[in-house]
């Protein structure tokens, strides 16, 4: 929350507490100068911060107080010409609506993304790519081939100016989903404009080193790249380039250079059949193959960019949330990926492939995790479970024998040297920056009992560490054992070994 923002809403709730207590006989005058305190706030605000819808009725508040103010000043006092009745309710009025804002002030906070920990500043620049090869199906209107926005981070130097915003484009803004899940108007979420991240736009990249390994990273389904905006600029301050693939039709909106946007166009409710799953995952695994394509074709210098040779490509790694998970471990059977980390996802294309053979990690939440244990020991629901649930056993039967498959692979990973934990009091979007939005996702189940601030902490630390071994070869523990300064992680992966015995 902003400063001059909780100003100016103390500021009305001192006018309403002297508004209704102060009975002394510079109570106009007293009124007269807090009000005009409250108003300096207001244009401080404005002009500094910025408005916005969720303190609408705080505003309205502070200019009829101030004019009230001044009137009753040079005027009969207010308590004298208006009845006791209408004061009541003018009090109330302002009580209520004073309680709308706190509560608009508090389900939906400016907030700020985590810092990140590494020793480099973040630079970020946004590249447009075109696949002359493959055509574009998730929009029949169009005839054209697929087209790719990926958003890198990467390590800067000689940083100037001020940083680059959360969400860059405004019909981002106009598409973000939130409100529209929440049945809000769209204005309600266009305060996300005012966050700020920790990158700098175009800034040159850090000489430090002659070359830094690259990370693919994969947004959920119905997600966006700004979604992992915190994931990618920790992992670039500590010397990673992280290239964030925007799969077009299947986030929220992709906007290219010339102002078109690309929505929703994937079916939500199809993607849970393994026909349907299986067609749009072959899509964004062969959109991080081109996109490994083209940063071979930047990294030779065939592409005009500051990234000419900065690109190791001998360390390649991957990770992704949800759907974005399966990408990634689906992507990791290329040759030129070396580790993956799958964030809380199932997978897909599995039902006919082998389990990889390299470091991989799943990383999962509380209720995934009891997921996958329940189908690993053979659990039978009740009739009373399965009815809580909203399924019928016939469903929970088909989602089950699939989610066995999903099992298998996981055994391959834990028996070949990969790890399988889960991180306790966390829920699904506990594994994105989509987190730190609103406290209501925690209301209605789809965040965690742990803080947005120390979910974001370990998994950005788990994935450091376990990056750090496997692309740069330096020790690292976290991923292999617990760790006291991490309790909530719990280790699973001998669970899941032992079946294979």
């Amino acid at each position: 929350m902003r400063l001059f923002e909780i100003m100016l809403f103390l500021s009305n709730v001192a006018i309403l507490v002297l508004m209704i207590f102060l009975k002394n006989n510079n109570r106009r005058m007293i009124l007269t100068i807090v009000s005009g305190i409250s108003s300096i706030f207001l244009v401080v605000h404005w002009i500094v911060e910025g408005y916005r819808i969720q303190l609408f009725f705080l505003y309205c508040i502070t200019i009829l107080i101030l004019v009230g103010s001044i009137y009753t000043y040079f005027k009969t006092p207010v308590s004298r010409t208006i009845s006791r009745l209408w004061l009541a309710l003018l009090y109330a009025f302002i009580v209520v609506a004073m309680l709308i804002t706190a509560s608009f002030m508090y389900a939906f906070p400016v907030f700020k993304l985590p810092e990140p920990t590494g020793n480099y500043k973040v630079g970020t620049q946004t590249f447009h790519f075109v696949d002359p090869n493959r055509n574009e199906i998730f929009d029949e209107d169009r005839d054209d081939k697929r087209e790719l926005m990926v958003q890198v981070w990467y390590p800067a130097q000689n940083t100037k100016g001020n940083t680059a915003p959360f969400i860059p484009d405004r019909p981002m803004l106009k598409e973000e989903p939130l409100a529209k899940a929440l049945g809000l108007p769209a204005m309600i979420t266009e305060y996300l404009k005012y966050i700020p991240s920790h990158s700098y736009e175009g800034a040159e990249i850090s000489t430090a080193n002659s070359s830094y390994p690259l990370v693919i990273l994969n947004h959920g389904y119905k997600s966006s790249r700004v979604y992992h905006t915190s994931q990618s600029e920790n992992l670039a301050s500590h010397g990673y380039i992280v290239a964030s693939i925007d799969h077009t039709y299947s986030t929220f909106a992709t906007v290219f250079p010339d102002g078109r946007t690309a929505t929703m166009k994937t079916d939500e409710y199809l993607i849970a059949e393994t026909d349907y799953r299986d067609m749009v995952g072959k899509v964004w695994t062969d959109d991080v193959a081109f996109i490994l394509d083209q940063f071979e074709l930047i990294n030779s210098g065939q592409f005009q960019t500051k990234f000419k040779g900065k690109l190791d490509l001998d360390h390649i790694g991957i990770f992704g949330h949800s759907f974005g998970g399966a990408s990634a471990y689906d992507s990791s059977y290329d040759a030129r990926i070396k580790a993956g980390i799958n964030l809380d996802g199932g997978l897909y294309r599995y039902h006919s492939r082998a389990g990889i053979m390299k470091p991989f990690m799943f990383i999962y939440s509380e209720s995934t995790f009891e997921r996958f244990n329940k189908v690993r020991q053979n659990y039978v629901y009740t009739d009373e479970e399965l009815q809580a649930i909203g399924v019928t056993r016939e469903e929970m039967d088909k989602e089950t024998r699939d989610a066995k498959i999903e099992v298998e692979h996981i055994k391959k990973v834990a028996n070949n040297g990969g790890q399988v934990l889960y991180i306790e009091g966390t829920e699904h979007y506990n594994f994105a920056d989509v987190q730190f939005l609103t406290p209501i996702l925690k209301q209605i189940g789809m965040m965690g009992k742990i803080s947005p601030k120390r979910a974001a902490s370990i998994i950005n630390v788990y994935t450091l560490d376990f990056f750090d071994k496997y692309l740069k070869n330096k020790y690292g523990s976290l991923p292999y054992g617990p760790n006291s300064d991490y309790p909530e992680v719990k280790f699973v992966t001998s669970l899941f070994a032992e079946e294979m015995k």
